[in-house]
């Protein structure tokens, strides 16, 4: 029971931690989509170098919760808990290491592109926008992953009820609305909105699993009833 409980503070803590970083890392973001990053990116290297370690940071943190919670979630579905583990581990953490990558090397042609004068039309501007439609697909598919990933775990967090089961409905409503997001990015359409119920959820399960940790009949449950 105290293992369980430990966990429960744990994944609260990677919730927390990858949260505080993704919000750290947007000053670089904001470097990157600027109007004129050839330039930006250049000014602001340290800030971009940054952004992108607390990238990984973030992609490291949110990508270990499905894997702690393997082995409680397997006892109730081992499919649907190795699902969370590919979709919410393994693919989402390669995307953020692709975006990672994608800023490397925006900088390094930023730094080059200034260095050769900033010549107004330049092969320089064509290899960075390519790069930067490279990173905005990387972006949504790490948000397609992501929702996925996110519905085996509410799913799995409502059925095993080691959490409130409002928590969990919540969290299946707001992964659903943002899997809907980058499908209407697709279409041009760009209502950021849709994210932000998801965004909040986490939040609040995160300092309810710091404190509360899991349900503890729930978990007494799935150790008499694995498979159940």
């Amino acid at each position: 029971m105290k293992s369980s409980q430990k966990t429960a503070k744990i994944v609260g803590g990677l919730f927390v931690i990858g949260t505080a970083a993704g919000i750290l890392s947007l000053p670089a973001a904001g470097a990157v989509h600027a109007s004129d990053y050839l330039i930006k990116l250049a000014e602001n290297s340290g800030r971009v170098i940054l952004g992108v370690l607390l990238t990984l940071i973030m992609g490291i943190s949110l990508s270990m919760i499905p894997v702690i919670l393997f082995p409680i979630f397997k006892k109730h579905n081992e499919a649907l808990a190795l699902g969370a583990v590919i979709f919410r581990g393994v693919l989402e953490l390669l995307t953020y290491m692709g975006i990672a990558s994608g800023w490397l090397l925006l900088l390094t042609l930023s730094r080059n592109y200034v260095i050769a004068g900033t010549p107004e039309i330049s092969n320089y501007q064509l290899m960075g926008d390519m790069l930067l439609d490279v990173e905005n697909r990387f972006v949504n598919m790490l948000d397609i992953v992501f929702s996925i990933g996110a519905l085996f775990i509410y799913y799995l967090f409502y059925k095993t009820k080691l959490i409130p089961a409002g928590l969990s409905l919540w969290g299946l409503i707001g992964a659903i609305l943002y899997l809907v997001y980058p499908i209407l990015s697709m279409f041009g359409f760009n209502v950021e909105i849709l994210q932000l119920p998801l965004c909040v959820q986490e939040i609040v399960m995160a300092v309810w699993l710091m404190i509360k940790g899991f349900n503890k009949s729930a978990i007494s449950s799935l150790r008499i009833n694995p498979n159940e």
